[in-house]
């Protein structure tokens, strides 16, 4: 199998922990975990973990004019977006988080504008307008009732807003990303998320009953922190030595799918016609938003 099969295979890997982890989450949350209680969980898992890989890779210092930059990072990348996601997780579905997830690069569309003045062509701002319609119907037109969902409304808004924090993330590191070894860069952001997160999780990760925890609900953690957290990162930083990033980001599309398919095959989540119309228009805008413009043919065969 060559090195660009393995990207691949990596990109599909990764795609599938992320569909795969807005059930096995959920499902921890909150009769085991609480969310924000999770999230320390997993930032002190993966800064353990990063720090340990560490110590085969470069010994790099960050420089001292990098510090802001690698502190907003950590807020935005490992503060912020992981506690109002799983926050949000635990107020919606499955389904709902699996689709409204896949507006990043819609969100990175709209800030790199605002942000860093970057043109947007006409079809990518169709492809925004539709794609953030399709979110605010799941937004504002879920209506169901579940005792695991309590309010699916603030609960999509929250996961909405990870993608913005997300977003505003990938476009402030891009700088810290091209300088630093991943394996220093991560270590870093975990260890500072740490301290971010400390704060609102402390409370809800004391109240864990380490002691008590059924093998359930163990896996489940060791999931999202060996899964989603650990694994996902080297496997796309893997798939991004063979693979362009525009190639890889389309990866994004297969996720909602892994995702919806999981949650109805393991009774955790159903379809409505609210999902299916909202999925769609989420998943046209963001291809239409991500597409490149096709160039003209010059007539000549390369």
């Amino acid at each position: 199998m060559n090195k660009r099969t393995l990207a691949i295979a990596a990109a599909i890997g990764a795609t599938t922990i992320y569909g795969l982890n807005h059930t096995i989450a959920k499902a921890v949350m909150p009769a085991f975990v609480q969310p924000l209680g999770f999230i320390m969980l997993r930032v002190i898992g993966a800064a353990f973990l990063f720090w340990l890989i560490s110590l085969i890779g470069p010994k790099e210092k960050i420089e001292k004019k990098d510090y802001l930059r690698m502190l907003l990072c950590a807020v935005l990348g490992m503060g912020f977006n992981m506690l109002v996601f799983f926050k949000g997780l635990s107020l919606s579905t499955p389904i709902n988080s699996s689709v409204l997830v896949t507006t990043t690069p819609i969100i990175v569309l709209i800030l790199s504008a605002i942000l860093i003045k970057e043109k947007i062509s006409t079809r990518k701002i169709v492809g925004i307008a539709i794609g953030l319609l399709g979110a605010l119907g799941l937004i504002l037109f879920s209506t169901e009732i579940r005792q695991d969902a309590p309010n699916i409304p603030l609960g999509n808004f929250l996961i909405l807003l990870n993608s913005v924090f997300y977003g505003s993330y990938l476009i402030i590191a891009k700088t810290l990303i091209a300088k630093y070894h991943p394996f220093t860069f991560m270590k870093w952001l975990f260890t500072l998320g740490i301290l971010i997160c400390l704060p609102f999780g402390y409370q809800e990760f004391i109240e864990i009953d380490f002691v008590n925890l059924p093998l359930e609900a163990i896996w489940r953690i060791a999931f999202v922190i060996l899964g989603t957290t650990f694994c996902t990162y080297l496997f796309n930083i893997f798939a991004l030595t063979q693979l362009k990033a525009s190639t890889l980001s389309a990866f994004v599309y297969i996720q909602p799918l892994i995702g919806i398919i999981y949650a109805i095959s393991t009774g955790q989540d159903t379809l409505t016609t609210v999902k299916i119309v909202a999925a769609s228009l989420v998943l046209l805008g963001v291809y239409l938003a991500s597409k490149k413009p096709t160039l003209p043919q010059s007539g000549r065969t390369l």
